[in-house]
């Protein structure tokens, strides 16, 4: 009887509870600290960006001396542990699976330069500014949804990091930070084209002109990192005749932050210097124009009658 009982496992005795307690100490007092650094950053750094890195320091930094304390305190256990581990980690791989996928896609993010906070991006179906990247989740202040444009809706999403190995990832603002975009104008049939072109043309040089000189240099930086073709960053106008009116469609390069606005400017100004044409130039409309009536067969009768 005395032998077998030899082979039963035995519970840690209190000298190893005691052993571990100066290392489990250690480790709170090591989050109290960073706990008030993340204070002492909030208060005292006013630039947001600045702000928002320092905090992030101080908690990776935190969390990695909390480990690998921990580690340190238990490695000359870890052939008794070792049993144990086997025992149930093909369970938590299982089990946890999505949160491992996101911890390596947090790692991805990390190192990938997939987006980083400030970027404005499309994740997972969500279109926003990214406002905070933590090892399991992206957060993101949403636009669009249902306001039109891209103005914040005011909803703030959550998204999985394990989503870049899922799907596409739309980056606004990554590498080059503007967009092109487009105004189509209905003009009708018989209007001065060339003043057309010219009234949205000037428009586009009032508001964006000053982006060809800024957009240059980022688009330069793209087309020697990626294999990409030269591209015009100079406002242009494009005539397309449709069924019942002339399109004028004008192209433009904008701040990825101001694409609304920028929008509206120009549309007013374009309205505004049409009023002003004295009739050279009219926008066009969907209309329908009835040029007979089919007789009946009934009135024609009653008429002879």
């Amino acid at each position: 009887m005395i032998a077998q009982s030899t082979f039963l496992p035995q519970g840690p005795d209190l000298g190893e509870l005691l052993d571990l307690a100066p290392a489990v100490a250690l480790a709170c007092l090591l989050l109290l600290v960073v706990f008030g650094l993340r204070s002492l950053a909030t208060r005292s750094i006013d630039d947001t960006a600045r702000r928002y890195k320092v905090r992030k320091a101080i908690t990776y930094a935190g969390a990695a001396l909390v480990v690998v304390l921990l580690l340190g305190t238990i490695s000359s256990r870890a052939a008794q542990l070792s049993v144990a581990i086997g025992a149930i980690g093909a369970a938590t791989i299982f089990a946890l699976q999505e949160v491992i996928a996101s911890i390596a896609g947090w790692i991805a993010l990390s190192f990938g330069n997939f987006y980083k906070p400030g970027d404005r991006v499309q994740l997972g179906g969500i279109k926003g500014d990214v406002i905070d990247i933590g090892i399991l989740r992206t957060t993101i202040m949403e636009i669009g949804a249902w306001v039109h444009g891209d103005l914040y809706s005011g909803r703030i999403v959550r998204v999985a990091n394990s989503f870049v190995f899922k799907q596409p990832v739309f980056n606004y603002s990554a590498e080059f930070p503007f967009l092109w975009d487009e105004i189509t104008v209905p003009i009708r049939f018989g209007s001065d084209i060339e003043m057309a072109r010219k009234i949205a043309l000037d428009a586009a040089l009032h508001e964006v002109g000053g982006y060809t000189d800024l957009s240059q240099s980022s688009w330069e930086r793209v087309t020697k990192k990626f294999m990409i073709e030269e591209a015009r960053l100079e406002p242009i106008v494009t005539v397309r005749l449709a069924e019942n009116w002339i399109e004028c469609t004008l192209r433009y390069i904008v701040d990825y932050k101001r694409r609304r606005s920028t929008r509206d400017a120009i549309t007013c100004s374009i309205l505004a210097a049409i009023g002003e044409s004295g009739g050279a130039v009219r926008i066009a409309s969907q209309t329908m124009e009835i040029v007979g009536f089919p007789r009946q067969t009934g009135d024609d009768e009653d008429g002879q009658a």
